[in-house]
């Protein structure tokens, strides 16, 4: 066989196997195994902390979940947020969100209200200007699901 076709069977291989450990990864450090969050962490480490979940622990519908994050920030130029990312791990679309926050944003916080397709776990990670990475991650128990349709 030809020396450049092993090569690029061999980074396929190994391309392969790291899309797969990373959610593995995740998941043996106690996170959710979210693709698209281990997408975003990119061999960096999620640390738990510094951010607080708001949402209710039982929605009666998926329609309309409210959710607040918050992150435990002094927002000064060294020490801030500066994006709050938010994933799911049954929706169509499991990377629901990614809020940038600029430098004259007074503290770290964002209300909103989510679909949801069914009982899932739900993560908010902060991206602090040191590229460090901060997370809360909880499961949210949704009796009558939305997002059903195919998209």
């Amino acid at each position: 066989m030809p020396t450049r076709f092993l090569r690029q069977r061999r980074r396929l291989l190994i391309g392969a196997g790291l899309a797969c450990a990373t959610p593995l990864a995740l998941a043996q450090a106690g996170w959710p195994a979210i693709p698209a969050l281990a997408a975003l962490l990119d061999g960096r480490v999620l640390q738990a902390g510094r951010v607080t979940l708001e949402i209710p622990k039982l929605a009666d519908n998926g329609n309309s979940v409210p959710l607040t994050i918050t992150v435990d920030s002094p927002m000064t130029e060294r020490d801030r947020v500066v994006a709050i990312h938010l994933f799911s791990e049954r929706n169509p679309r499991p990377r629901m969100a990614s809020i940038a926050l600029g430098p004259d944003a007074g503290r770290a916080q964002v209300a909103t209200r989510l679909r949801l397709a069914g009982t899932q776990h739900i993560v908010a990670v902060a991206e602090m200007a040191d590229g460090a990475l901060w997370g809360a991650a909880t499961e949210v128990i949704v009796t009558q699901s939305a997002c059903t349709d195919d998209i």
